[in-house]
């Protein structure tokens, strides 16, 4: 069983904002597998488990505060008896542009409550995480990351969501290295509608079936009213 964390903030007021890209990308993967609406609620979090494309996973999202994460964590892998190699964390990071994924095995909490939180609770530093780059603050890093994408960033995020989709099933597949010579890479199409490429090509603008191609396949673009 592959476990997959995502942060966040439990509230409305919360849902869109920066801080919970790693609720939105575990929606994403929850969407494609058609567990959406299935999660339940235990041990401070909410989770939904199944198999997907060949893949044990369990999603899981803490419901305590971003600060707390590392309670509803160490009590899912506690029921789960599941070893720290087998979770990934999606986090977002202000330290990298808007629309970089970064994979990395271990390390520190890099200023980030919910990991710190994490390694606080397990008492080690010993999982991946799938890092969301949301660009850096030109204000307070606490209003940044509470803050909504911009319009450009908005334009970009079903994408962005799509990639980093994407990138956990390749950790859960290929594991933490080879997930991160994949996707470490990846760059999303810029917010210049002038750079973008042509119809039919990498990054261009979806045909007339709402079908766009980007660099790891083939994507259905959303009417903005269905992200909402």
């Amino acid at each position: 069983m592959k476990i997959v964390v995502g942060l966040g903030n439990p509230g409305e007021q919360y849902a869109k904002t920066r801080h919970n890209i790693g609720w939105h990308v575990l929606d994403r993967v929850a969407d494609r597998a058609g567990w959406s609406g299935r999660g339940r609620n235990r041990d401070a979090g909410s989770v939904v488990q199944g198999r997907f494309r060949g893949l044990d996973l369990l999603l899981a999202k803490p419901l305590t505060y971003m600060n707390d994460s590392g309670i509803a964590v160490r009590k899912l892998l506690a029921r789960e008896r599941a070893p720290l190699a087998e979770m990934l964390v999606v986090v977002d990071d202000f330290a990298l542009p808007f629309g970089k994924l970064r994979f990395r095995e271990g390390g520190g909490a890099g200023g980030h409550n919910g990991l710190g939180s994490i390694i606080d609770e397990l008492g080690s530093e010993g999982f991946s995480r799938l890092r969301i780059g949301i660009g850096a603050p030109d204000r307070a890093f606490v209003d940044h990351v509470l803050s909504r994408f911009e319009p450009d960033e908005s334009a970009r995020l079903d994408e962005l969501l799509d990639a980093a989709a994407d990138a956990v099933e390749g950790w859960a597949r290929d594991g933490t290295s080879k997930a991160a010579n994949r996707f470490n890479m990846f760059e999303l199409r810029p917010a210049d509608s002038d750079l973008v490429a042509g119809p039919g090509e990498v990054d261009g603008p979806p045909g007339p079936d709402g079908v766009r191609r980007t660099r790891t396949g083939w994507r259905k673009v959303r009417p903005p009213e269905a992200r909402e």
